[in-house]
């Protein structure tokens, strides 16, 4: 699906603005607290011509059939852009848990790290993780690391998402 660039994007934004849209597609989830499992998601990245894309993602658990199971994780914030590719993220989760991420974009990849979580009483305990987005062969490619309830830092999601 071809893509234009807005006429209002932020110079700051051009290293993501590959981004923009709607994403969907499935992808895998893993880690040694929780069984394996296959998910749907969603992601949707905007812009009003200020140096931030807005970005929200929703996921569902699905079965081997690619059926969907149930509802699963949301997540909400902002991608803020700096100069020379340089970015910031502030995420907030619906289960509880805020994290600040900083990192770089360049060449369709954007990789980040996390500088800080927290989290509410009820939440997981989450303590750190890694990002790294992708832009291959037109489709957006993700991996997500996460140290949490005592593991190191170790792959949790991949999936691979088409433009809609």
């Amino acid at each position: 699906m071809a893509f234009e660039l807005p006429p209002n994007l932020h110079p700051d934004c051009g290293p993501v603005a590959w981004m923009l849209g709607t994403w969907r597609g499935n992808g895998h989830g893993d880690y040694p607290t929780i069984d394996a499992f296959q998910y749907g998601q969603e992601l949707i990245f905007q812009q009003d011509g200020r140096p931030f894309l807005h970005y929200f993602a929703r996921s569902w658990i699905i079965d081997e059939n690619g059926e969907k199971v149930r509802e699963a994780a949301q997540e909400t914030g902002f991608l803020r852009c700096r100069p020379e590719g340089r970015m910031e993220m502030v995420l907030s989760h619906g289960s509880g848990i805020a994290e600040v991420w900083y990192g770089q974009a360049a060449d369709g990849k954007l990789e980040l790290r996390t500088a800080g979580v927290s989290f509410t009483d009820s939440a997981k305990e989450v303590t750190g993780g890694h990002r790294l987005y992708g832009n291959v062969e037109g489709d957006l490619l993700y991996a997500y690391d996460m140290a949490a309830v005592g593991q190191e830092l170790q792959p949790h999601l991949w999936a691979r998402l088409k433009r809609q």
